[in-house]
């Protein structure tokens, strides 16, 4: 009996990228792509709708970004396996994304071959870090933010959704109609996250975003 293919999601928000994903997943046996999507938002949609068994996640996405959508998606009842795809090697990128929940972490230039063998390790529950990478740096950083030493801890889901569309130059009835709140909501959770963070200019909370990772670098 044939055994059922893996049912993959990919996230990424560039379209071209997440083409070329696309065929490289699916030259490989075994697998199926279900979903692709560039946005966080729709991405937790898409995993409750087709329950996908593992996704291949992008760290820097629009609205709500690849470490928040680890964390939504811990509180699923089912989970898919997750393989970040991203181009950032620092091992303070990679240890959130691992301790977010990630099951596996490979770079954008990693070859082929790894793609195939971080699906097949994530799919049967074994973590994979792309060869370029130190596990034993990785680990001292994952275990250095289960310690507490995380500036992003400070601050609500929330407040981290709204400080991600702020930087990302988004205003304030934007955010709101954007997460379906009232505009006074998100001036209230701004305010609250520049009093938490000590920061109180945008282009204070731009440059704390990009260092965290909620963000990348404008080019």
């Amino acid at each position: 009996m044939p055994m059922t293919p893996r049912r993959i999601l990919i996230v990424d928000d560039h379209a071209l990228v997440r083409s070329g994903i696309r065929l490289l997943v699916e030259s490989l046996d075994g697998v199926e792509v279900v979903a692709e999507t560039g946005d966080g938002l729709e991405a937790l949609e898409l995993v409750q709708c087709h329950r996908p068994d593992i996704l291949l996640l992008d760290l820097t996405l629009p609205g709500l970004n690849g470490l928040e959508l680890l964390e939504r998606m811990r509180e699923l009842p089912d989970m898919p396996r997750v393989i970040v795809l991203s181009m950032h090697a620092g091992p303070e990128y990679v240890a959130r994304a691992l301790n977010a929940g990630a099951g596996g972490y490979l770079l954008k230039d990693s070859a082929f071959d790894e793609l195939a063998a971080a699906l097949d390790a994530v799919g049967e529950r074994r973590r994979y870090l792309s060869r370029a990478l130190d596990p034993g740096v990785i680990e001292r950083f994952c275990e250095g933010l289960r310690g507490g030493e995380d500036d992003l801890g400070v601050l609500t889901r929330r407040q981290r959704q709204i400080l991600q569309l702020i930087a990302e130059g988004q205003g304030t009835r934007q955010i709101a109609k954007r997460l379906h709140v009232s505009v006074k909501t998100v001036e209230t959770h701004r305010a609250q996250l520049m009093e938490r963070l000590g920061i109180h200019d945008v282009a204070g909370l731009v440059r704390f975003a990009i260092r965290t990772g909620l963000i990348e670098p404008r080019a």
